[in-house]
């Protein structure tokens, strides 16, 4: 029987659908693996479903594994050595598509919360430090109508812009690696922007959906926060290595942004300390697929891809 490791817990029923195509082992703690006892589940099962936070650099891999599939419970796959697995003959696939509108929905609350200082607000009110109505109390940004640009513009930047786009008549403007077609343009209400420093210096809001890895890494640097306005917001759902966190403190802290949301970190999960004690920043903890429905969906997309390469297909996600 396939043997097959799930790194952490999963919601039961996609932990049920995945018991029925082998013998299932669970990880009960919920805790990473450690990078030996990684380099143990690549020589012991056939199957190793890792997310996130499993960290699979070439150092990890035995010359010989048993493992021939890694069905990644996630769309990111940075955090794999893709060159690694296929010098191993080791397929490797993830979940794209089904936790798109999650994670874009996560981006808009994000930017809303840090514009209508929701987190500061919120807090107050928990301390028992709120003394009432008054009419300078908390006062924020209105977002409608205001500009934002999306750094990086697959699927979930695209839902992203829709949402600001035609949700609160947000002017988006966009830069990826390649531009979309006009239908998307359209589709999405979004303009292209060839280049990322204008598109950074113009936006009220930047919101990051580029993918992580060294072509992104400090993207968004001291530099570049410096060219944004002010008064701007910059929202962070992508990968935490995309921002240089220390520099982001230096700019909360003097003022020359006004506020950041971030579902991601660089070293999570710890967090930068400096950011803990702004009030300018809005901290999540990497919620931006945490629903019901997409959680159990992206189970079901591993099972999918799981049950094809089990039958000698070609699975549907393979990245690798």
């Amino acid at each position: 029987m396939t043997r097959i490791l799930l790194t952490r817990r999963w919601p039961e029923a996609a932990e049920r659908r995945m018991a029925e195509l082998g013998e299932v082992t669970l990880n009960p703690g919920d805790q990473p693996l450690t990078a030996a006892q990684m380099r143990q589940a690549l020589a012991d099962y056939d199957v190793v479903c890792p997310t996130v936070t499993d960290a699979l650099p070439a150092e990890v891999w035995p010359d010989n594994p048993r493992v021939r599939a890694l069905c990644n419970y996630g769309v990111g796959v940075n955090h794999i050595d893709l060159a690694a697995a296929k010098a191993r003959g080791v397929v490797v696939t993830n979940t794209p598509d089904v936790l798109t509108e999650a994670t874009a929905e996560i981006a808009l609350t994000l930017l809303l919360m840090v514009a209508r200082r929701a987190g500061e607000g919120e807090r107050e009110v928990r301390a028992g430090a709120w003394t009432g109505w008054r009419p300078t109390h908390l006062q924020g940004q209105l977002m409608t109508g205001k500009t934002v640009g999306v750094i990086g513009f697959g699927r979930i930047g695209q839902s992203f812009a829709r949402k600001a786009h035609f949700g609160l008549g947000m002017k988006v403007i966009y830069n990826a690696r390649n531009r979309a077609s006009p239908e998307v343009e359209a589709e999405t209400g979004a303009v292209y922007e060839s280049s990322l420093d204008e598109l950074i210096e113009v936006s009220d809001a930047v919101s990051l959906h580029c993918p992580g890895g060294a072509a992104t890494h400090h993207l968004i640097d001291a530099t570049r926060l410096a060219r944004m306005k002010s008064t701007a917001i910059l929202v962070n759902t992508a990968r935490g290595t995309v921002v240089d966190e220390a520099a982001l403190v230096d700019a909360l802290k003097a003022g020359s942004i006004a506020g950041a949301g971030l579902d991601v970190f660089e070293a999570e999960p710890k967090v930068h300390p400096g950011l803990l004690d702004l009030d300018n920043a809005v901290l999540l903890p990497h919620l931006g697929s945490a629903t019901v429905e997409t959680r159990v969906e992206m189970g079901m997309r591993v099972a999918a891809n799981l049950e094809a390469i089990l039958k000698g297909e070609a699975p549907g996600d393979r990245v690798a």
